[in-house]
């Protein structure tokens, strides 16, 4: 799950990590009140789930209160375009006013699962800022790398080599590792999977203050974090992944054209590749799960049916704790609820599947069984070609 910076912040504060004193506005007028609160100069600071808004125009520098209000109004409701929005882009709905800071350098940090093996990995550059992308492309050599065990936890000699890799002078070593410690420490107690800091500034005052923050915590770790939950904003959500969260469903929503449904994550996957071969793009990933029933699998069809995109669904099941009867009654309910009217591939195998095929075949649907997997593919490819 991502959260905003006004939100990551809040979190820095709480972890005694150094960052600039802000206000969260949904109004030009709230931003005019905000600058004229925390002082001139301000940045105000689009507030959506995606990096590169300076690029985008979703950072702007205010110099007096009305100049607040008017970077305010031009950047709520805008729809920022950045290289990690996609065409699309992201609508605004509120922006961060954040007392301005003379910056004398920018750095890059970052903590990141690594599971390759099994440690989080600290990433930490000379050259923070809006080209990062560019440096890790160009120049990978300028990009530290350490590895921590997270059974050992920090230790010194991780934050003497990230400090070293840095050049940092020992008035800002001594910072920089505090820092480094404390945000590793609220990176594992909060279950996150990326925490990023870009930039990482040095003041002309000699600080180290986190300019900007961005987190992402593992979805399977918020039961733990009632607190961390309650942050999800639903308008950077897509709606229908929201919608199949409620029904437990692990659903993602694809730039393609082909529905799938699948039980198991890796079949899921295996499926969406089968999709590619054959020459399609696939609209979601959908896995209902092993113990799935068929309301569930009611839902998840009518989630893949509300995808406007969406021109042919292929459903690949291999009936073991999901029945393939179960799957077919479930399939069957939702296309009369729903109005089926696209074509459906089914391909089922295991326990129960002549039933499953029996109900199916009895049900009056105009659907298409698929003998194996290459059959399967091959009848995407038709439906995907026209």
């Amino acid at each position: 799950m991502k959260i905003h910076e006004y939100q990551a912040k809040e979190l820095f504060r709480s972890g005694q990590i150094p960052v600039p004193d802000g206000i969260l506005c949904t109004t030009p007028e709230e931003a005019r009140i905000a600058a004229k609160t925390l002082g001139l100069p301000v940045a105000v600071k689009a507030q959506v789930h995606a990096g590169g808004r300076g690029k985008g125009g979703g950072v702007r520098v205010a110099k007096s209160m009305e100049d607040a209000g008017d970077a305010a109004q031009a950047i709520l409701g805008m729809k920022l375009v950045t290289q990690q929005t996609g065409s699309d882009g992201r609508t605004v709905n509120k922006v961060l006013v954040e007392q301005g800071v003379d910056i004398q350098k920018e750095l890059y940090l970052s903590l990141i699962i690594n599971r390759e093996d099994a440690t989080v990995t600290i990433m930490a550059s000379q050259d923070g800022g809006m080209d990062i992308e560019e440096v890790a492309a160009k120049t990978p050599e300028r990009i530290i790398k350490v590895g921590v065990n997270p059974l050992l936890g920090i230790q010194g000699y991780h934050v003497r080599q990230v400090c070293f890799g840095l050049k940092l002078e020992p008035i800002l070593a001594k910072q920089y590792g505090k820092l480094l410690r404390n945000l590793y420490s609220l990176f594992v107690t909060n279950d996150c999977s990326l925490l990023e800091i870009n930039p990482l500034i040095i003041t002309v005052e000699q600080q180290i203050v986190a300019l900007d923050a961005k987190i992402d915590i593992d979805s399977n770790g918020l039961f733990r974090h009632q607190d961390l939950a309650a942050m999800l904003d639903p308008l950077e959500e897509d709606a229908n992944e929201l919608e199949a969260a409620k029904y437990d469903l692990n659903y993602i929503k694809l730039d393609g054209t082909i529905g799938n449904m699948v039980n198991g994550a890796g079949l899921a996957m295996a499926t969406m590749d089968i999709i590619k071969q054959a020459g399609a793009e696939p609209a979601n990933f959908l896995d209902v799960g092993g113990g799935a029933n068929a309301e569930k699998v009611e839902n998840g069809f009518r989630i893949i049916l509300s995808d406007p995109q969406v021109k042919g669904i292929l459903i690949n099941i291999f009936g073991g704790i999901l029945r393939c009867d179960v799957l077919a009654q479930g399939v069957v309910q939702a296309a009369h609820s729903v109005g089926l009217s696209l074509p459906v591939v089914v391909r089922m195998e295991g326990t129960n599947v002549d039933e499953g095929r029996r109900i199916l075949t009895e049900s009056g649907l105009d659907l298409i069984n698929a003998i194996d997997l290459s059959d399967a593919a091959q009848k995407i490819a038709a439906i995907a070609a026209g």
